[in-house]
């Protein structure tokens, strides 16, 4: 069934109307789009949101003005002509699907519209809408497009070298914008050279202007594709993102005449990880006290932009000993304090909260990132180790506490007695008699054991035999107790006889395998020394024995007589030693001089083999004095790519080949390229010098020998 005409032909005034309604709305909007990305980005971005947006507000007009129709006009004909009745639907339908009845007032209402024209249909819009629409952003149009799109790019005069030629374009001023990225916080900079060292990440604007106007101009970079310039109201601007290192030449169209234009470089500074140290406890390795619950620990954070203003804290426990050792891990949220560029991360460890009961070490590390954008740097900083030493090991400090002492001092010093005798005496109130008796009697036997340990020296069985070690417990103030251990006395001991008589000198010597009596085997003390250390022995003796009766008060002086006797014995440096000569073997006087080496092996090391060294930059060195210098400038390219890494500069090195590529002839150029690429030449290793060989004589004496 083919579509009523009277559809299209009363709906027609209707869509031109939705038409210019939307035109009218619409144009100016996309007018005010355009306006923004001339502004923003140039002639080309404005074009294009124009087309765009004109394409995209015709589409949106279409599909609004196919709302209107036939279904559309059936009820807009029954709001407003009453005189239908609400049969309009029977105008557009066929006849053949109406009963008789629809047929009578299907020719009714037809002669009524026949009657009568079609009136307006839609309801009338308000012009004001469409009006203040129209004004706002025609007002906004004209306000962007007369906005200075720069208004700090001031510029200032240009050097470039170059000679000024009639008609020939150059450059007269210049102006370089500096954008550094958000996350850095630092402000744009506009600059009055080509030359610049900017942070990474950078947008770089230029702004030039030639005298007289050029067809068009470029950033002729070395390596890369060209950076063009494009025109806006009388200068030349052009838009990088500096990322790396960047070497350019401003080169403009029908300027060839003038001679080549000076390099500039554009160099990136790196943005720098983040730097952590610790800031508290002072030491890496920090022991706790016994009871001691909780911790303070604190970081600081530097960067050369900012520090993120929170960091990860990574706490690893470990509790048990030997094989028995448990570990666990977990992360904590920590937030900094001061500015941006250095910032403080403190933390307080609870020990019961992360399960630290049992001794054990704790590592903290504080894992920091920066605020770069898009892909933050993130560093882990140094540890703090908290440790609890078991009860065995809890005494001692920085490296003594990471040793344990498995055996304890068996005797006190001299000094120690004298010091415990006067506390007893000076202690008031006066303890009672079984407790002062008690505490004078132990006093007693530290001496004991300490003239035992002394008797070791002059042959004295009780407690061992005699021994070369001096006891180091009366050293000066500092000195470690000496720990005692089961005496030897470097002999071999035969085993006891079965039956041994009593009092035998023969069965006692059979029995334990030495004597004590003989001089040379008591001791290697020198008999003044000896001497010495009796009279030590004997007064250790008579403040022992106060000590057990309970009288310190008298033992007191035998104990000084004994202290200052042991410090003679310490001080005594002269001991007898067997004297042993060396029983070498005699000389064989038939081979002697004769320079048969025998079985003797080469004894020259082998040489250490050199790092291999390239050879191409010394080959690209030599060619390029040569006559093939185009080959050598390929070739020196390729190798910059793939060896370019130990190259000091490779700007420089990359204008000097750009440059001699321009001016094959010129020798200051090819000079200046060799000695950059000398620069870059691996040093070779040192080798020996050869021994000089002598003169005449001395060679027939070396060629001599077998």
């Amino acid at each position: 069934m083919s579509a009523d005409p009277r559809i299209a032909l009363w709906t027609r005034p209707t869509r031109l109307r939705a038409w210019r309604q939307d035109a009218a709305t619409g144009v100016p909007l996309v007018i005010l789009l355009a306006a923004i990305g001339w502004q923003l980005s140039g002639p080309a971005t404005a074009v294009t949101l124009l087309i765009v947006g004109l394409v995209a507000l015709a589409t949106v007009a279409h599909l609004r003005a196919r709302r209107f129709d036939r279904r559309w006009l059936i009820a807009a004909l029954d709001a407003t002509r009453r005189d239908l009745e609400d049969s309009s639907d029977l105008l557009f339908a066929d006849l053949a699907t109406l009963t008789p009845l629809q047929r009578v007032q299907r020719g009714r209402i037809a002669a009524r519209v026949d009657a009568a024209s079609i009136p307006a249909l839609d309801a009338p819009r308000g012009l004001w809408p469409i009006a203040a629409i129209m004004c706002a952003s025609l007002t906004a149009t004209a306000a962007i497009l007369l906005w200075p799109q720069h208004p700090g790019a001031s510029l200032v005069p240009a050097r470039e070298g170059l000679p000024v030629l009639p008609g020939v374009p150059r450059l007269t001023a210049l102006a370089i914008e500096v954008a550094p990225p958000a996350y850095t916080g630092l402000p744009p900079r506009l600059l009055g050279t080509l030359d610049a060292r900017v942070p990474a990440g950078s947008r770089v604007r230029w702004t030039l202007r030639f005298m007289p106007e050029p067809r068009g101009a470029v950033l002729a970079t070395v390596g890369r594709p060209a950076i063009p310039l494009v025109r806006d109201r009388g200068d030349w601007v052009a838009s990088h993102r500096a990322d790396t290192p960047l070497l350019y030449r401003v080169t403009a169209m029908g300027a060839e005449g003038a001679g080549i234009p000076p390099l500039h470089r554009i160099d990136t500074i790196a943005d720098r990880p983040p730097q952590v140290r610790v800031a508290m406890p002072r030491t890496p390795l920090t022991l706790l006290t016994p009871g001691q619950r909780s911790a303070p620990i604190a970081f600081v954070a530097t960067d050369d932009y900012a520090v993120s203003a929170t960091a990860r804290l990574r706490i690893v426990v470990a509790q048990g000993e030997g094989e028995n050792v448990r570990f666990s891990e977990r992360m904590l949220t920590v937030s900094g304090s001061g500015a941006p560029r250095e910032r403080r991360f403190t933390a307080q460890l609870n020990f019961a909260a992360l399960g630290f009961v049992e001794p054990g070490d704790i590592v903290a590390q504080l894992i920091v990132s920066d605020t770069r954008i898009p892909s933050p740097q993130e560093v882990r900083g140094p540890s703090i180790i908290l440790r609890r030493p078991p009860a065995v090991a809890a005494q001692g400090g920085g490296l003594e506490a990471m040793t344990r002492r498995v055996m304890p001092a068996y005797f006190r010093s001299q000094r120690q007695i004298i010091i415990d005798t006067e506390a007893l005496l000076n202690d008031r109130p006066r303890p009672p008699a079984d407790r002062f008796l008690s505490r004078s009697d132990a006093i007693g036997a530290d001496q004991r054991m300490l003239r035992m340990r002394y008797g070791q020296f002059m042959g004295e069985e009780a407690g061992g035999g005699a021994t070369n070690v001096m006891p180091t417990n009366d050293e000066e103030e500092g000195a470690a107790h000496a720990t005692a251990a089961a005496p030897t006395d470097g002999h071999d001991h035969a085993e006891p006889a079965p039956a041994a008589e009593f009092g035998a000198a023969e069965d006692v010597t059979a029995e334990y395998g030495h004597t004590h009596d003989e001089s040379e085997a008591a001791t290697l003390l020198d008999p003044g020394t000896r001497a010495t250390l009796r009279q030590a022995l004997d007064n250790m003796w008579q403040s022992e024995r106060a000590l057990r009766q309970g009288d310190p008060k008298a033992a007191l002086p035998y104990a000084y007589k004994a202290l200052r006797f042991i410090k003679q014995v310490q001080q005594a440096t002269r001991i007898f030693l067997a004297r042993t000569g060396s029983d070498l073997p005699a000389v064989d006087m038939a081979r002697r001089m004769t320079g048969d080496r025998g079985a003797m092996g080469n004894r020259m090391l082998p040489t250490a083999a050199a790092d291999p060294i390239d050879p191409t930059p010394a080959a690209i060195w030599r060619a390029l004095d040569g006559p093939r210098r185009d080959a050598a400038l390929d070739a020196l390219t390729r190798w910059m790519r793939t060896g370019g890494s130990r190259i000091p500069d490779p700007l420089a090195l990359a204008g000097a080949i750009d440059t001699l590529r321009r001016q094959p002839d010129c020798t200051r150029c090819r000079d200046a390229l060799r000695s950059a690429l000398w620069q870059a030449l691996p040093r070779p290793a040192p080798g020996l010098a050869r021994r000089n060989a002598g003169d005449a004589v001395a060679r027939r004496y070396l060629d001599a020998l077998p």
